[in-house]
């Protein structure tokens, strides 16, 4: 691996770590990255792996409560709930991702105008959203009723759209639905562990013939880039969206959108 696909490598594990949960696109901003700095991976592989070590720093940060739901969901109904409903969310994406896998990959991933297009537009939507006169009903993500669940589910599938955000639609989702934003940030966190696990043993899956060692490498070092830099914006995010709200994510998207298709029109 020469140096500059380490640094890149990097670079983009700073990315992922920095934008996996807050409503901006990861997925969008790492393929933007990628394509501006000449950055190929066999099946766009390394682009959907490392997120994986932005999810493990969920896994650490919300250890203590993940340990209390699964210890005590053969007598707590609570827990039991709260499985349920992170379960009932995940369902939609299961079944749209691997119907849809090959077309998200092949195409919509190697559309950057596309990318850039949904970028703006979730960044205006993010902004309306979070102007609205909404009445929360809903402050705690490990309650939320099954039905609330299930449609933010729903909304989680917009995101296979490269440029949409995962933790966008979920977070506008249960926004729309009820969820103060603090409960609306923290349950996009707690579904994101099935949801980019998933993803990531899928997709290794599917492209286990085109990794080679130099792409473990790759991988390996985006990994451990992402987890260190996301261990530091959850921590950050909840503080922040509980006292200014999302307009400064939305704001984000529109201005990288905007650049990043000004770049593609003058033939970057």
């Amino acid at each position: 691996m020469d140096e500059h696909t380490l640094l890149a490598s990097l670079f983009l594990g700073v990315i992922e770590g920095l934008t996996e949960f807050i409503p901006v696109s990861s997925t969008g901003h790492l393929l933007l990255a990628g394509h501006f700095l000449g950055f190929h991976s066999a099946g766009k592989t390394f682009e959907v792996v490392i997120q994986l070590g932005a999810v493990v720093a969920i896994a650490v940060i919300y250890a203590r409560k993940l340990w209390e739901v699964f210890s005590t969901a053969g007598s707590d109904p609570q827990s039991r709930r709260f499985i349920a409903s992170i379960t009932v969310a995940f369902l939609p994406a299961v079944v749209v991702g691997v119907l849809a896998h090959g077309f998200i990959k092949s195409v919509l991933f190697e559309t950057p105008a596309l990318i850039s297009i949904m970028l703006i537009l979730g960044g205006v939507i993010l902004l309306v959203v979070d102007r609205m006169p909404l009445e929360p009903r809903h402050d705690d993500a490990t309650a939320f009723p099954l039905r609330m669940s299930l449609a933010i589910g729903f909304f989680q599938c917009l995101a296979m759209i490269p440029g949409v955000s995962r933790s966008g639609s979920t977070i506008v989702g249960a926004l729309v639905l009820g969820a103060d934003k603090r409960a609306a940030a923290e349950f996009s966190f707690f579904l994101s562990l099935p949801t980019m696990a998933g993803a990531f043993g899928y997709d290794l899956f599917k492209n286990r013939a085109l990794l080679d060692t130099s792409a473990i490498s790759e991988i390996l070092i985006g990994f451990v880039a992402a987890f260190l830099t996301a261990i530091l914006v959850v921590r950050w995010l909840l503080r922040y969206v509980s006292n200014h709200g999302y307009a400064i994510f939305g704001w984000w998207r529109i201005i990288i959108g905007g650049v990043a298709l000004t770049g593609l029109l003058l033939g970057a």
